[in-house]
């Protein structure tokens, strides 16, 4: 075998493990214990505000978890929970903040139209680390800002256990 092509196939060879390492990726997700943990978090702290609200926990890829409806909660309420908790983690923004991005005549206005998203507050990223891990929504407290201080209790119950 000639020099130039022994170099090549040895290129070609040490080449092959960084291209599978490259083919894939790993993620960090949230167990259901955990997500759990978080929407028990948060639903107590709007009972303890006085409000009936459903939680929704869902993981980066906006796949619901856990749901937590309380006894008089609104019917519509599960279905914005989760819709809240969708939004944060599909847009990795908190929807409060979306609400305000998307307002009428703003460039991004065209996401409110987009199923499932909730352009309202109430909804937060779960992340650590720089790694998004889901997300979580509230429904049923008087306004989204109340529903976001739910939904903030339920992710600083499980911080610790989620920081790397």
């Amino acid at each position: 075998m000639r020099p130039a092509a022994s170099v090549a196939v040895a290129a070609l060879v040490l080449s092959i493990p960084v291209a599978a390492a490259q083919s894939t990726f790993t993620v960090r997700v949230l167990t259901p214990e955990t997500a759990l943990k978080a929407a028990q978090a948060a639903l107590k702290k709007c009972r303890d505000s006085g409000f009936q609200a459903t939680v929704a926990v869902v993981d980066r890829m906006g796949v619901l978890q856990v749901l937590l409806r309380d006894r008089f909660a609104g019917p519509h309420t599960p279905d914005m929970a989760r819709a809240k908790a969708y939004t944060a983690a599909s847009f990795r923004t908190d929807t409060a903040a979306l609400a305000d991005a998307t307002q009428p005549g703003r460039p991004q206005s065209g996401i409110r139209n987009r199923p499932d998203v909730a352009a309202v507050g109430g909804g937060l990223v779960i992340e650590a680390g720089g790694s998004l891990l889901g997300g979580i929504g509230v429904s049923g407290a008087p306004g989204g800002s109340e529903d976001e201080r739910c939904a903030a209790a339920g992710i600083e119950a499980i911080r610790e256990d989620i920081e790397l």
